[in-house]
């Protein structure tokens, strides 16, 4: 089936234009420089799922019209990943059930003791959001399509990758193990962290990301979680044919 994917948010977690800086990319007048914080939308027979929710949800969502939720699931437990959490407010309070959230056990841990008013037992907070979080055990059906958590490293730390269909969303990682490479052959759309030209101790670099992109031959590849070392028009001046930067507000159709 047919599904619709959204970029979000495309930037690294300080967000473009970064604060206190005045460098050309930070002033660019540019839309497509502008970059909120990392994040995926994705639509399908009538459902929304969304991946991570950043401290710019708020800003993203008001953004792209968004006016429900069926599920989110979640990479891992840092700051521009998870701070979100508490403006999915809004739409769980539309739902007759509350909205079901996904993450590994690490992460799952790091959500419940930042949010610990949505998910105390105790909680008198009348307007905590309304979720439920489920860990991770393995391939996930939501709504007719297979979600495969595939674990990426962030320097020493782990990170959830997630296919769906022909499609791949890996964020935050400086390696990519070789099951997890496996686990990725035969895709239409790869999403891909490049943070910048410069090698990182946890990020994949550009030049890191377009050696990924070489090996695993995907159709589209777009990359994500950038910096602001990355001129967007520019810097797609000098990538190959089938690969491009992602920027907020792309869409794109593919296979789930």
């Amino acid at each position: 089936m047919k599904a619709t994917l959204t970029v979000l948010g495309s930037g690294t977690s300080m967000g473009v234009p970064t604060i206190g800086c005045d460098c050309r990319v930070c002033v660019s007048t540019d839309p497509r420089d502008r970059r909120t914080r990392p994040s995926v939308l994705l639509e399908y027979e009538g459902h929304t799922v969304l991946i991570d929710s950043t401290p710019d949800f708020r800003e993203q969502a008001l953004r792209e019209k968004i006016k429900r939720l069926d599920a989110v699931l979640y990479t891992h437990g840092h700051a521009d990943h998870i701070l979100g959490l508490d403006d999915l407010r809004p739409l769980t309070f539309k739902r007759e059930q509350k909205l079901p959230l996904y993450a590994d056990d690490a992460t799952a841990k790091v959500i419940e003791r930042v949010f610990m008013y949505a998910f105390d037992a105790g909680s008198t907070y009348a307007t905590r959001p309304q979720v439920t979080l489920s860990r991770l055990n393995g391939s996930l059906e939501l709504f007719g399509a297979t979600f495969q958590p595939l674990q990426v490293v962030h320097g020493d730390e782990p990170v959830t990758a997630y296919r769906f269909g022909t499609a791949a969303y890996l964020t935050d990682f400086s390696a990519i193990p070789e099951r997890t490479m496996s686990g990725l052959s035969g895709l239409d759309v790869l999403f891909l962290d490049a943070l910048r030209h410069r090698p990182h101790p946890s990020h994949s670099s550009l030049q890191e990301s377009l050696g990924i992109v070489e090996q695993l031959k995907p159709a589209r590849a777009f990359f994500t979680h950038m910096s602001h070392d990355l001129p967007h028009e520019e810097t797609n001046r000098m990538l190959p044919a089938n690969v491009r930067l992602a920027h907020d507000g792309l869409k794109l159709e593919f296979e789930i």
